[in-house]
């Protein structure tokens, strides 16, 4: 079984309801909704507030319909299209979050770029996938509560994605979980599958809310960027604290 950190052990996981973080969310908000960043661009903070920016590629990986672009438009903030399409090559979203060290009370952004690739283009042309995996550092795995044969693609998705002797970053994530009364796939067998593997596994559901309501994406982006930050200091070789956990092992977040 995969070894799994304690929740908040290097990132202050609830530092998004902390007053000294409206200085930096607010650099990823305007108004009402979440700033779009293209690929030049970044937010900006006062001269006398130096913050560190860590760049990372994520991939998001599942079936057709299962919501991939859905995730990527909650995860930074946007509307998404009420009729579903397949997405038909590779479509790339940038994510800024700030997140502060537990250890050290440093702040950092993390800018993730999520990568969407639909599972036909997948398919038809052999260069997306090593494409979309060349220098990725973390990759979601999706399935849909309301698509059985999704969930039981999950462990050959997780074998796909995975090279031997890999420092990727793994994550589950469990789509359209506010259609659970209709689900295809039981809390028993999400519990189960999560104890198995050891990944992280997270229940979000379908719609895009008000965006200022940062605590419905918090627990999965605060999770994606503790663990790549203490894979990062794994491979610098960096001190790290003694964080490593066998007890959450049964965790599942819903979000």
């Amino acid at each position: 079984m995969a070894q799994i950190l304690d929740p908040g052990s290097i990132v202050v996981d609830d530092w998004h309801r902390s007053a000294d973080s409206k200085e930096f969310f607010n650099r990823i908000l305007y108004k009402t909704k979440r700033r779009s960043f293209g690929i030049l661009e970044a937010p900006v903070m006062p001269p006398n507030v130096p913050v560190d920016t860590v760049h990372y590629k994520i991939f998001i990986s599942g079936k057709s319909g299962v919501g991939k672009s859905a995730l990527a438009a909650r995860l930074a903030g946007f509307n998404i299209p009420n009729m579903h399409y397949e997405t038909t090559g590779i479509e790339t979203t940038v994510v800024y979050w700030p997140v502060r060290l537990r250890e050290s009370g440093r702040v950092l952004f993390f800018r993730l770029q999520l990568w969407d690739c639909g599972e036909n283009a997948l398919r038809r042309f052999d260069h997306l996938l090593p494409s979309c995996k060349e220098q990725v550092d973390a990759i979601l795995f999706l399935f849909s509560f309301s698509d059985r044969a999704s969930f039981d693609d999950l462990t050959n998705q997780i074998a796909r994605g995975s090279e031997p002797c890999d420092r990727v970053v793994k994550l589950v994530v469990g789509t359209k979980f506010d259609l659970f009364m209709h689900t295809d796939v039981t809390k028993r067998e999400v519990n189960r599958f999560q104890e198995v593997t050891g990944l992280p596994l997270f229940c979000m559901g379908e719609d895009v809310t008000n965006a200022r309501n940062l605590g419905e994406v918090a627990p999965l982006l605060n999770c994606l960027a503790e663990r790549l930050w203490y894979q990062d200091c794994l491979a610098a070789r960096s001190p790290i604290p003694e964080v490593l956990s066998q007890s959450d092992a049964a965790t599942v977040v819903h979000v």
